[in-house]
C-alpha cells in the first residue's frame, strides 16, 4: 500500500518528534514524505500537484504537532485549497476509498486528554474534524497515532516513538472509532 505522509510542521529543524518520525519513515519502502512548509514556504499551494500526489497513493497520513486543538495554519489552508468539489468529493470524487489518518504530537499528557483531564475532551473527540473530512470525501478514517507529553524528551523515548509510529502505520486498519 502506497502511503503519503503529509508533514506540516512550521519549524521542522527545531522539531524533535516529527523530525525523528520522518527519519524513521525514510528508511521504509512505500512511503512518500511530503513536507508542506518546506514545499510551500510562501504558502502558495500548487493545487494540481497536490491532487496528483494524493491520487497516486492509497493512504494519506496527516502528521503535525497539535496546535490549539487543531492543525497548523498551512494544513488548514491546504484542506481549503486542495480538497475541492468535483475532485475530492462529489460525483467525480477521486478520494473515495482512500484511507486517511492522523499522527500528532501533543504537549499535554495522555491523561490531560480525557473527560476528567485539563483539556476536558479525548483526542478522538478533538480529532473529529479530520474524521468528518474523511467521511465527507468517502475515505476510510484510520485510528490516530499520538505521542503525548512532548516536553518529556529522552533519546530512548524519541527512538521508541519513531519505532511505534512505523509499526502503527504498518498495522493500522480502518475501524469503528469510539
Amino acid at each position: 500500500m502506497k502511503t503519503l505522509v503529509i508533514v506540516t510542521h512550521p519549524n521542522m529543524e527545531g522539531s524533535t518528534w516529527n523530525k525523528a518520525w520522518v527519519k524513521a519513515l525514510q528508511d521504509q519502502t512505500d512511503y512518500t514524505i511530503h513536507e508542506l512548509y518546506k514545499t510551500y514556504p510562501d504558502e502558495n499551494i500548487d493545487v494540481a500537484k497536490e491532487q496528483k500526489l494524493m491520487e497516486s497513493h492509497d493512504r494519506i497520513i496527516f502528521q503535525y504537532p497539535f496546535y490549539w486543538y487543531s492543525t497548523p495554519p498551512l494544513l488548514k489552508k491546504w484542506f481549503d485549497n486542495v480538497l475541492l468539489y468535483g475532485w475530492a468529493y462529489g460525483p467525480e470524487g477521486k478520494l473515495a476509498g482512500k484511507e486517511i489518518g492522523v499522527a500528532i504530537s501533543t504537549y499535554g499528557t495522555k491523561e490531560s486528554y480525557s473527560k476528567s483531564g485539563s483539556n476536558r475532551f479525548t483526542l478522538e473527540e478533538m480529532l473529529r474534524p479530520v474524521e468528518a473530512l474523511a467521511h465527507f470525501i468517502s475515505a476510510s478514517y484510520l485510528p490516530h497515532f499520538a505521542l503525548n507529553d512532548t516536553s518529556n524528551v529522552t533519546d530512548e523515548r524519541v527512538a521508541k516513538s519513531a519505532q511505534d509510529y512505523v509499526q502503527h502505520l504498518k498495522t493500522v486498519k480502518p475501524g469503528v472509532l469510539v
